[in-house]
């Protein structure tokens, strides 16, 4: 492959999928509150410190803190859970966990969680990485292109348009073949041409003035509307026309400015914010001719070069660069920048997944934000070489761009295009559903419903009517985090992924975040406790037990003045009598139990109902399965003050 006219110095290669995607979550949620005071995490972490914890435990403890952007305590949750529970685990949590991690910059095992996710899920639908080669083919056989009528042996590229005619760059004249150009101290002598567009001289070609071109490497214009200001990178010379090199030798490119004045170029200037130490190079300007993008590797760059704006102010003064962000920059090579007049943002980029080489992409600028999803403009623009310095006319549908793929004239060779199908930057999903209490399954109204970006950022947000519903529409050209809270309850969210539009239903069932809990209620309102069980004539405490009664002795440890009566429950089988006298042995066990652990015995209370109190239809003489009598084997626990 030609290495010639590009602005890095090495070739990266470049992330994989999974890694692009390990930057989509790497910020921490800072912009939401802390939820509101909660027992039930003091009494989970309570319990899991004294060695007791369970499934149900860990997830319920690992959400409270994920929901809280507590990522580096959730973390460690999820870990546990993933090492004790993976055989019966249910795919979210996998995801969770790979969040949690991606906060916390551990990147290879987030790697590895995500793709336990997509093997456990194996749905596209819930695939983070998009399949990169399906969106090139999709977007592919939209130009008709034909080689550009004045390329040479010699090369041409970074076409540029200047009032009806075009600009580009060459080395034709100075008889240079393969030379170095992919670096920042490129040595060739590019200079730059105009293609004559009116009078004797039309259609030819001609060197710009000595003014703009000198002995030195020129290449990559933009223009003004009217002609008369044009930006180009040349290589960093000093005032007396000597080369200047940085402290490693290399000469850097630098952007100049050139103003017409009288039909000549009469001033031009070295941007103040060009360096010897880096280079800065390849402008472009925004449809209102008020900002400068450019590529560069300054300090703050993401990987070898990205792509930069500055703002031109009114006396042509300029603010201060700002590198466009990680969604469009990676650890690669960003360079090339076009901006059409509908603000899409065109570039060159071996850093996103491509054909080979430099592709180029688009994405859509909205409100002068770069977080929009990055689409490779397809075959035959693309190809298995190099392919940059792409421009085209919104209103024409023309358009150029250069390519080193084989079968052209020169090294490079500059390839005119008309875009028969645009590129399609809009997919709007509609989302409905109720926001419901978990537990009465009564509608929440005025519940705040959101989406959420991969980037943790709210994009929109409505609120549920009086039936409990809501109505969203979202871009579903990127995955999005749905999330519904409202004052008193856990919030829940579920994710949905890039997708083709179509609508969908989610309903949301909220657990309350605290619960008050008064005389005659059952303490596994407020800590969501699982039904104690016993064995079949037994009234020993099992295992399972242990745990969930552990919770009770937590909170009763936290709350000094609780006290609780535990009511035991039997099934139908057995005699009354018998039924009643092992109730009660397991209530007495059950407070001997938390007597045993450090809960003074005048705060509790236990009584046996025998088979008095069913829960079920599974009366004397009606059959029922093990699973349904082992419903009434229980035991509750019930607030006395």
């Amino acid at each position: 492959m030609t290495k010639k006219i590009f602005i890095v110095v090495v070739t990266l290669i470049f992330s994989s999928s999974i890694i692009a995607q390990e930057r989509l979550l790497n910020k921490a949620n800072d912009k939401y509150e802390e939820y509101s005071f909660r027992p039930a995490i003091d009494i989970y972490k309570k319990v899991l410190d004294k060695g007791y914890a369970s499934s149900d435990l860990l997830k319920k403890l690992g959400n409270s803190y994920y929901f809280n952007a507590n990522y580096k305590d959730a973390s460690e949750i999820y870990k546990k859970l993933v090492a004790e529970y993976s055989e019966s685990l249910e795919p979210e949590y996998y995801f969770r966990y790979s969040q949690s991690l991606r906060s916390l910059e551990q990147y290879e095992e987030s790697d590895a969680l995500m793709a336990k996710f997509v093997e456990i899920t194996d749905n596209p639908e819930n695939k983070i990485e998009r399949d990169y080669m399906e969106e090139i083919e999709k977007n592919s056989g939209r130009y008709s292109i034909e080689p550009f009528e004045y390329n040479s042996i010699y090369s041409e590229f970074a076409p540029a348009f200047y009032k009806k005619g075009l600009i580009f760059s060459s080395d034709r004249d100075t008889g240079n073949l393969a030379r170095y150009r992919h670096t920042w101290n490129s040595k060739d002598f590019l200079d730059l041409y105009q293609i004559n567009t009116d009078g004797d001289s039309k259609g030819s070609v001609s060197k710009l003035s000595n003014d703009i071109n000198s002995r030195l490497h020129e290449s990559t214009s933009i223009s003004s509307k009217d002609g008369n200001i044009i930006y180009f990178t040349r290589n960093n010379i000093s005032k007396e026309g000597k080369y200047v090199k940085d402290e490693d030798g290399f000469i850097r490119l630098k952007i100049f400015r050139a103003i017409m004045e009288n039909g000549e170029w009469a001033y031009i200037e070295d941007l103040p914010f060009n360096s010897d130490s880096y280079s800065i190079a390849h402008p472009s300007l925004s449809p209102d001719e008020k900002t400068l993008y450019f590529a560069s590797d300054m300090p703050g760059t993401f990987g070898e070069s990205d792509i930069f704006k500055v703002t031109i102010n009114k006396d042509g003064t300029f603010g201060t660069p700002e590198n466009l962000g990680d969604n469009i920059n990676t650890t690669a090579r960003e360079t090339f920048p076009f901006v059409t007049s509908d603000e899409i943002l065109y570039f060159s980029s071996d850093g996103h997944l491509g054909l080979g080489g430099l592709d180029v992409f688009a994405t859509k600028i909205l409100r002068e934000k770069y977080h929009e999803p990055i689409l490779n403009v397809g075959r035959p623009v693309n190809s298995k070489e190099d392919d940059f310095t792409f421009i085209i006319n919104e209103e024409s549908k023309e358009g150029y761009f250069a390519s080193n793929r084989e079968g052209g004239m020169g090294e490079d060779d500059i390839y005119k295009f008309v875009e028969n199908t645009p590129l399609s930057f809009e997919c709007n999903q509609q989302v409905t559903g109720t926001v419901r209490d978990k537990i009465s399954n009564n509608v929440l109204i005025g519940a705040t419903v959101m989406v959420i970006d991969e980037n943790n950022e709210v994009i929109s947000s409505t609120f549920t009517d009086s039936s409990g519903e809501y109505f969203l529409t979202l871009d579903c050209n990127k995955g999005n985090f749905v999330r519904a809270s409202i004052e008193g309850y856990v919030p829940s969210e579920e994710y949905l992924n890039q997708s083709d539009g179509k609508n969908r239903i989610i309903d949301f069932y909220l657990e309350r975040e605290t619960v008050t809990a008064g005389f005659g209620d059952d303490l596994a309102k407020l800590l969501q406790l699982s039904t104690i069980y016993f064995d079949l004539n037994k009234f020993n405490i099992r295992l399972d037990a242990e745990i969930e009664i552990q919770k009770v002795i937590a909170a009763m440890d936290k709350y000094p003045s609780l006290k609780i009566k535990v009511n035991s429950h039997t099934d139908s089988r057995g005699k009354n009598s018998y039924n009643l006298w092992l109730s009660q042995k397991r209530a007495e066990a059950t407070v001997d139990y938390m007597v045993s652990k450090g809960i003074s015995a005048d705060r509790l209370k236990g009584e046996g109902y025998g088979e008095t109190k069913l829960i079920n239809e599974c009366a004397d003489g009606v059959r029922c399965s093990s699973d349904m009598h082992q419903l009434n084997r229980r035991s509750e626990f019930i607030i006395l003050e």
